[in-house]
């Protein structure tokens, strides 16, 4: 399985999009600050996360949601 993922930030609430084929120990080394990307960013809570077959399809759709329209998704259908 492959996984593309959403994080919030709660100190700055910046989102931060990734992608893995282990989602819990991706998500842990985040929570924990293990991860250059997020650890100045912490706390950190996971908004939603995507399951794929293919890992063409979860790379390519972690692309698509760091850029402008697939920010606009993010925030019209998982941010307040």
């Amino acid at each position: 399985m492959y996984y593309t993922y959403i994080l919030k930030s709660l100190k700055d609430n910046g989102i931060y999009t990734g992608y893995t084929t282990d989602i819990d120990d991706r998500l842990n080394r985040h929570f924990k600050g293990q991860v250059t990307a997020t650890k100045n960013r912490l706390p950190l809570e996971l908004v939603v996360y995507f399951t794929f077959l293919d890992k063409s399809k979860a790379t390519k759709f972690e692309r698509y949601l760091k850029i402008g329209s697939g920010r606009a998704f993010i925030n019209k259908h998982f941010i307040n």
